[in-house]
């Protein structure tokens, strides 16, 4: 809430009619400059960052006109950002790099794509001769736990198009993502004295366990790639007693993502018939679903998007998200809203970085996007 009160602030001192609601959703207006009626463009990124690693007290580092060689992440002793394990690395030399000290995480998810946006505004307020038509800017809150647009006013917000600035690698552009769910089972086990539990003890981390070994090995995110899905555990807490296993289930494919859900249903069901009713209570969750179909009918907007990237001297990279976005929400509520790079690499983790060029180069795409819808495309 404290910086996207400083966000409203800022908007506001640069001459944005901008306001900050009780739930945290910054939403500014710039009128249109042109007489022509040119359908209002909104740009959102979010403010919080991936509960996987610390993002508190980040200590960047900065190293101007990379030469190409490793970067040690100079707060943990060892730990270093190798080509050999990132290669994209080398083809960003002789750029700024920004990168982790190795004890947080960056932020540039979506911190990047929060300062392409204020970057783009603030050309604009200083640029009266710049033509655009209505302009809408969103910064929303807790994008990283499924939640970023849960009480986010479409109608207030008022765009016929949006993009989110929440990408990665310079050029991609994206407007297909995963269908998501999220699948947690608690397990029920029985404790005995080990030295009397022969034929009474259930073990429920073994149970856990056992019901983790079957789905398919092959269909976890280190196997996958594309358009394919996987079954993803992030969490496994337990004593012999009782344990809580979560998951998330991805698919692009609306038919395979409806598959994967049934199959952790049979699972569960295996489980239970083993070992008893009630051993393993399964509470599936849709959280959200592939904005393809929403944004498809309207690829005008996808196709300005391209066309903007590459006057910025960018090649377009049109490909899946190999996750979700707030645009796939509010695609699915009547805002089409494909997704732009922010320029960062390696989200969600210590190794995270960005180069400052491709942030300039998003800044420009939006002043493109916005230049070529008042142009009439």
């Amino acid at each position: 809430m404290n910086l996207l009160k400083l966000l409203c602030q800022e908007l506001n001192e640069l001459g944005v009619e901008a306001t900050l609601d009780e739930y945290g959703y910054v939403m500014g207006r710039i009128p249109s400059n042109v007489d022509e009626d040119v359908p209002a463009i909104g740009f959102i990124a979010h403010v919080d960052t991936a509960p996987d690693a610390s993002g508190e007290n980040v200590k960047p580092q900065i190293i101007s006109n990379y030469d190409g060689s490793d970067i040690p992440l100079k707060g943990v002793p060892g730990l270093v950002l190798k080509t050999s394990e990132f290669p994209e690395l080398l083809a960003h030399k002789g750029e700024t790099i920004i990168t982790t000290d190795g004890t947080t995480l960056l932020g540039a998810d979506d911190k990047a794509g929060v300062a392409e946006i204020m970057d783009a505004v603030q050309y604009i307020m200083a640029h009266p001769e710049f033509k655009h038509g209505p302009i809408r800017i969103g910064f929303t809150p807790d994008e990283e736990i499924g939640r970023g647009v849960v009480k986010f006013d479409v109608e207030k917000f008022d765009a016929v198009y949006a993009y989110t600035m929440d990408g990665g690698e310079v050029g991609e552009l994206e407007f297909e993502n995963f269908n998501a769910a999220s699948a947690k089972i608690h397990i029920q086990g029985c404790n005995v004295h080990p030295g009397y539990a022969k034929g009474k003890m259930r073990n429920a981390i073994l149970i856990g366990q056992e019901l983790n070994s079957l789905l398919p090995a092959l269909a976890r995110p280190e196997h996958t790639e594309g358009y394919e899905g996987f079954f993803h555990l992030i969490s496994f807490k337990g004593t012999v007693e009782e344990a809580d296993v979560a998951y998330i289930i991805r698919d692009h494919d609306r038919a395979k993502f409806e598959s994967r859900k049934e199959m952790m249903e049979k699972v569960a069901s295996f489980i239970n018939e083993k070992y008893g009713a009630g051993t393993a209570t399964l509470v599936l969750k849709d959280q959200y679903y592939n904005m393809r179909e929403q944004v498809e009918p309207h690829y005008k907007v996808v196709e300005v998007a391209m066309k903007a990237i590459a006057d910025a001297g960018v090649e377009p990279k049109v490909q899946p998200i190999r996750g979700g976005t707030d645009g796939a929400n509010l695609s699915f509520r009547g805002l089409p809203c494909p997704n732009i790079f922010a320029g960062g690499l390696n989200f969600h983790g210590k190794f995270e970085w960005v180069p400052l060029e491709s942030m300039e180069k998003a800044s420009q795409v939006i002043l493109n996007i916005l230049a070529t819808f008042a142009a009439g495309a």
